[in-house]
């Protein structure tokens, strides 16, 4: 073999084999280039195909003309403030009514629920103490004239001679005993109910009438036919219900809020009477330990007796103003059983829609809790149309 041919052979496969590791390179790199060019057009392809967010509402010119827009900031506001309250009896016009001697009760002439009039009798009793105070008065009387008796005796013998004036003097002081003991006696017939001028004919009467001290409605009895009963037992409540107390009691944390000739609205559920407005009288000057609350209280008219003491009553209190966050109460709009507004998107003509937590509705506004912080520029009005118009672009 040729030795020339030996080496031109090897020469020959070396070529093949570097020129086929050259085409190998270049496919590989072609494949790459087209692999990292995937997932760039598909993500291309996803941001095209990207949803516009179904809240936000791009209003067409004519809508726009019925859009007002505000902004959402502080303002003074009355938030209506609601407590549980009782309606009671007007302590104004309400009489504890008892004995003023100890005795038994013999007669009743008033059942609960009866209308009486002042000094009317609601019952009587027997008493062994009325008799006692009235036979002392009777002998207080025959004292003070038998004494007054003695002293003109006296005056007589002085001026003839007879006696000296000391015996003057001494029947004069016996005198002043005896009247003050007959009017110390006819004081205790009056504290016990009794006039002393019904005894001046000396005859004793140990019955005694229990009357009532106002007109009103005799609201409770307790008392029976044969009871003992004693001067500090209250017997009978009467009261006149033409008016009402409705007490309720304000936590601690809103007392601030509240003074004295506010107005109120008392509603009471249970006998369906309307609403009632009336006006802070009263707001104690304590607070209850245990409860953490302050007692207010409001008095109302009760004509028909619609309202009954120990019903329960919601007592809304306008308070003093205060600075709250608010919108405006065209602003909102009711969607899923909550409410929104439409906050304008920037500089853009866009608005979307915005869940918010709103208090009650107070003078055309309403208190936001949550959603909103301050400055944004909100739909005041036409937010409904503008709803209607998010509404129907999601339908197409």
């Amino acid at each position: 073999m040729n030795p020339m041919n030996s080496i031109y052979l090897p020469s020959r496969r070396a070529i093949a084999l570097a020129v086929s590791t050259a085409l190998l390179a270049a496919g590989l790199a072609g494949c790459g280039e087209a692999t990292s060019a995937a997932p760039q057009a598909a993500a291309s392809a996803a941001s095209a195909a990207a949803p516009a967010d179904p809240l936000v509402v791009q209003p067409s010119p004519t809508l726009a003309q019925r859009v007002k827009d505000a902004k959402v900031s502080e303002a003074p506001v009355s938030e209506p403030l609601e407590v549980v309250g009782r309606i009671d009896f007007n302590e104004q016009t309400l009489a504890r009514i008892g004995a003023a001697v100890t005795g038994r009760i013999t007669e009743l002439y008033a059942l609960p629920g009866q209308n009486v009039r002042a000094g009317e009798a609601l019952a009587q009793l027997h008493s062994a103490e009325l008799a006692a105070a009235q036979l002392a008065l009777l002998k207080a009387n025959a004292q003070r004239e038998q004494a007054a008796k003695a002293v003109e005796r006296a005056r007589t013998l002085l001026a003839s001679d007879v006696i000296g004036s000391a015996e003057l003097q001494r029947r004069e002081n016996e005198l002043a005993v005896a009247e003050v003991e007959q009017r110390a006696a006819a004081d205790t017939l009056r504290v016990m109910g009794v006039s002393p001028k019904a005894h001046a004919g000396g005859v004793i009467n140990s019955t005694s009438s229990i009357v009532s001290t106002l007109n009103g409605v005799l609201v409770e009895r307790r008392v029976n036919r044969g009871q003992v009963v004693q001067p500090a037992e209250g017997l009978f409540t009467v009261a006149d219900l033409s008016t009402v107390w409705v007490v309720a009691q304000v936590p601690e944390s809103e007392v601030g809020r509240v003074r004295a000739g506010q107005k109120v609205r008392v509603s009471v559920p249970s006998n369906g009477v309307e609403p009632i407005e009336g006006q802070l009288v009263w707001v104690a000057d304590t607070v209850n330990p245990e409860t953490r609350t302050v007692t207010v209280r409001t008095e109302l008219p009760n004509p028909k007796r619609q309202l009954k003491p120990a019903m329960l009553a919601t007592m809304a209190i306008e308070p003093l103003p205060v600075p709250r966050l608010v919108v405006p109460t065209s602003a909102v709009v009711r969607e899923e059983n909550a409410d929104h507004v439409y906050v304008r998107q920037g500089t853009s003509n866009a608005y979307r829609l915005t869940r918010v937590q709103l208090g009650d509705e107070a003078g055309g506004v309403r208190v936001v809790k949550d959603g909103l912080r301050g400055g944004e520029t909100i739909a005041a009005e036409g937010g409904f149309h503008l709803n209607n118009e998010r509404k129907r672009a999601e339908m197409e």
